[in-house]
């Protein structure tokens, strides 16, 4: 299977790109500060994923995948943030919600079934 193939990286990379196209049009204060803090966070979950799908040993497929759990929960934050400041919409942040709600669980069965392999 390669990286591309796999749904958690897919949704990870939609994810990114929908908040970098989000923040792409903020004021500049609101950029640099939330912002980039956002987009940092989104973008980290694809590449955690990727960096660990190329890892040899599970226990480093593991750590990656915490990794990326950890950057979805930090993306989670900034976009509670964002919506607090009225920078999204609630029905926004809404369908955000929705989508780290179902990546979280999807993170969690792809580190079940790497283990269930070794």
């Amino acid at each position: 299977m390669e990286l591309e193939e796999l749904n958690i990286y897919r949704i990870a990379i939609e994810l990114g790109e929908e908040v970098n196209s989000i923040v792409d049009k903020w004021e500049y204060f609101s950029k640099k500060t939330v912002g980039i803090q956002l987009v940092r966070a989104a973008d980290s979950i694809a590449a955690n994923i990727a960096e660990g799908y190329g890892r040899f040993h599970f226990k480093e497929v593991n750590n990656f995948s915490f990794y990326a759990r950890g950057s979805l929960f930090e993306t989670k934050t900034w976009l509670t943030k964002a919506n607090n400041r009225g920078l999204i919409t609630d029905q926004k942040f809404s369908e955000f919600e929705i989508t780290i709600k179902d990546l979280s669980v999807k993170l969690n069965n792809y580190k079940k079934a790497i283990k269930a392999k070794t």
